[in-house]
């Protein structure tokens, strides 16, 4: 299957999974899950949450992970103060980067808006380097509008 075909299968499972939840952490458990059993290669998949001006672990499915990771540091950090998605081949050459895993090897941050701020971030990490390419950003990054969309007060979470 190509990828631009699995990605609108993905993205249309997680439309059924989320439709009319506005609960954000019940959202990004669904959609973490539907990520690690769906995605090749992937062994962590979950979400950031901004807190408190800090990146706060949120839903994931993977080993432990980093509980907090300030804005500019790390790859998910990096995502927040660029405000754009972070791909990266090879984690091992990205100054700063923050190893939870030690056999992770590329990484994709997403950024996740509520009312044109960011408020988490997806994070994906993968055993494989330069796993994820520009199709896969496109894809992952269109999921993350679908949550987006899905997302009723964030404050009141």
């Amino acid at each position: 299957m190509k990828k631009t075909e699995f990605y609108r299968q993905l993205i249309a499972q997680a439309e059924v999974l989320i439709a009319g939840e506005k609960d954000v952490i019940a959202n990004m458990a669904n959609i973490s899950a539907l990520l690690f059993e769906s995605l090749e290669h992937v062994n962590w998949a979950g979400f950031y949450r901004m807190i408190d001006q800090e990146l706060v672990l949120g839903p994931f499915q993977g080993k432990v992970a980093c509980i907090r990771i300030p804005v500019g540091k790390g790859v998910c950090g990096t995502a927040v103060s660029e405000g754009k998605t972070q791909r990266v081949a090879d984690v091992h050459q990205f100054s700063g980067h923050i190893a939870c895993d030690v056999v992770s090897n590329s990484e994709i941050v997403i950024p996740v808006l509520y009312q044109e701020r960011i408020v988490a971030v997806l994070d994906i990490d993968s055993v494989v380097f330069s796993r994820f390419d520009e199709e896969d950003q496109q894809g992952l990054e269109a999921l993350v509008h679908c949550l987006e969309k899905n997302i009723a007060t964030y404050g009141d979470q």
